[in-house]
């Protein structure tokens, strides 16, 4: 079958690396080597982007020229100078950056330095990256709760039905009038959040938030884009299928009484490594919490605009729902998720994910922002203005800068005296974005992220992938095509011009994650990781405990399953993921004609 045959083209990338190396090996002889590393996007370029490799070695090598070889014809198709990098790397390394970036015509090629050493094989190719932005979304339908994945559209990753969540008990934590301690309720469908098995309102709320601002962005691309999943053949993007998925199983986590949202959705403790339907603990809902209902908030009042197109009536449900949550957060402004405190009170212990939040203002702001953006009440507008506007990097725990896109992105609807407002706004999105841009240009990977060790936090690529998002929302604002080099940055850095030298998503690239910490995976060993997924990404903090190699931060990542520190999977990881690749390949097709933004 044509889904089949997809999926299995992803599991066999790596062969493809090797088969090619084996073309040029034909062509060209033995050349000596010295010990140099060669860190580039392993997938390749499009015709028209940057294209620069870096070059890593203990000590300085014996010249400064490269070639690119054709694999082809193992031919040089191009010479340049490499340029030393104005510092070490932070583990003290020597590096040099080698770019090629006026070569454009599609194929493979090789990047080496005479008597020194070469690359792995790259493609040059226009539609490069079509896949690997699929394969993003496509991570999701793979964590679907509640549904057994058929081969029609798993593939080789098919598995039976876990967690029917139809008889969830209501924990005495989230004890109501209406639902006593014991209350048997159900709550099916949803994405597993991470490498285990529960659902979590919280992080969904970053998830659904940016999956669906990527569709507002992109409309015609996703319009068009096939991700085969059981929905491919209905009237909905197959995106809005996805996120609708999640959406059904949010919706059910709102209690009818009085508006109030549950924090998650979970069993006591994590379950063993072991398959989705062998998973049998008995789940909970557990305690309702201001941020859950803030975040919730906002995503059924995104939801009621974005599905407004395809159905009135599920439109003014989701708009009900919002509001309902709302009305909840203003009466309870400040019930946070302490689940220390929780289990001395109450039985069983929780000692699942916390998503724990003590600031509660940025979730206030995101949520009035998309109430505003549904409603036009200006006492949502009021919450706005009222708000801090200085930029921070969206996560699960800081919103608030979710909500400024949204209204940057919908200022049509905004109040006609809005300027002022709208220009702060903008003009501190793309400073931020210039900093982070410089500060980045000025690191031997020539990427942002590696421009401050404290950005190495546990999720590291998460906040990668938020940054690409940060400066495709730069690049909407003012059309600089710097920002969008950055974008581009960002995206070479997460496929292996990095210091560790993989490439960090599943199943795309030579050298890439083949032991996640991830339940679904470690479950078929005898497979290969479902494709698609980003793993977090170095963390020298290495709260799991596990054998690493390095603590240098850019280091600090082992391909281990016991790494939930920096090789766990996660959906608020996956989804900037899909936000930067398929928004640059929307973008990057607007100069599919062989017009360059490298200059």
């Amino acid at each position: 079958m044509a889904n089949r045959s997809s999926l299995k083209k992803i599991a066999r990338g790596c062969a493809l690396a090797v088969a090619a190396t084996s073309v040029f090996c034909s062509h060209v002889g033995a050349v000596e080597q010295t010990p140099v590393e060669f860190r580039l996007n392993q997938l390749g370029f499009t015709p028209a982007t940057e294209k620069l490799a870096v070059v890593i070695a203990d000590r300085n090598i014996a010249t400064n020229e490269f070639l690119v070889r054709s694999v082809d014809s193992g031919e040089p198709v191009l010479r340049g100078k490499l340029q030393a990098a104005k510092a070490k790397t932070w583990s003290g390394q020597h590096s040099w950056l080698a770019n090629f970036s006026e070569l454009n015509e599609s194929g493979s090629y090789l990047l080496e330095l005479p008597s020194s050493g070469r690359s792995e094989p790259f493609r040059i190719e226009k539609d490069l990256y079509q896949q690997l932005g699929a394969a993003s979304l496509k991570a999701f339908y793979f964590q679907r709760a509640s549904m057994p994945l058929d081969e029609t559209y798993a593939g080789p990753w098919a598995r039976a039905a876990g967690h029917p969540d139809n008889k969830v008990l209501i924990h005495p934590s989230a004890a109501g009038p209406q639902r006593p301690s014991g209350t048997v309720v159900s709550a099916p469908r949803g994405w597993y959040d991470a490498g285990d098995y529960n659902k979590y309102v919280v992080n969904s709320g970053i998830t659904m938030g940016t999956l669906m601002s990527a569709y507002e962005r992109f409309p015609e691309y996703f319009s068009a884009q096939r991700l085969d999943i059981p929905e491919s053949e209905n009237a909905l993007p197959d995106i809005l299928d996805e996120v609708h998925y999640n959406l059904a199983w949010m919706a059910a986590m709102q209690d009818p009484a009085d508006g109030g949202v549950y924090h998650k959705l979970t069993t006591a403790g994590f379950e063993g490594m072991v398959a989705a339907h062998k998973a049998t603990q008995q789940r909970y809902m557990v305690q309702k919490t201001t941020a859950a209902a803030l975040d919730f908030a906002a995503v059924m009042a995104q939801a009621a605009r974005v599905y407004a197109p395809y159905s009135e009536q599920e439109s003014e449900n989701h708009l009900e729902a919002a509001l309902a949550a709302w009305q909840w957060a203003e009466k309870n402004p400040a019930v946070t998720y302490r689940q220390d405190e929780l289990n001395e009170k109450f039985d069983p212990d929780v000692t699942t994910g916390a998503y724990g939040d003590e600031e509660l203002d940025d979730e206030r702001l995101w949520a009035a922002a998309e109430l505003y953006l549904a409603t036009g009440d200006d006492d949502f507008w009021s919450v706005i203005t009222a708000a801090q506007r200085d930029y921070s990097l969206p996560n699960w725990a800081d919103v608030r800068w979710l909500g400024y896109y949204s209204l940057l992105a919908h200022k049509e609807k905004l109040p006609s005296d809005s300027g002022p407002w709208r220009s702060t706004i903008e003009k501190n999105l793309t400073v931020a974005a210039r900093q982070l841009r410089n500060a980045g240009e000025q690191s031997p990977y020539r990427a942002p992220m590696v421009s401050d060790p404290a950005l190495f936090v546990w999720g590291s690529n998460a906040v990668a992938a938020n940054q690409g998002i940060l400066f495709l929302e730069a690049f909407r604002v003012t059309g600089d095509s710097a920002f969008l080099r950055s974008a581009e940055a960002t995206r070479d850095y997460l496929l292996g011009r990095n210091a560790t030298g993989y490439s960090y998503v599943t199943g795309f690239g030579r050298k890439t994650p083949q032991h996640p910490h991830h339940r679904l995976a470690a479950a078929n060993p005898d497979m290969p990781p479902l494709p698609g997924f980003l793993v977090g990404g170095p963390n020298p903090s290495q709260q799991d405990g596990c054998a690493y190699t390095s603590k240098v931060a850019d280091e600090s990542y082992t391909d281990e399953v016991c790494s939930y520190a920096s090789n766990e999977i996660a959906i608020n990881w996956n989804a900037p993921l899909a936000y930067l690749a398929n928004g640059l390949n929307a973008i990057e097709s607007q100069h599919s004609d062989g017009c360059t933004h490298h200059e």
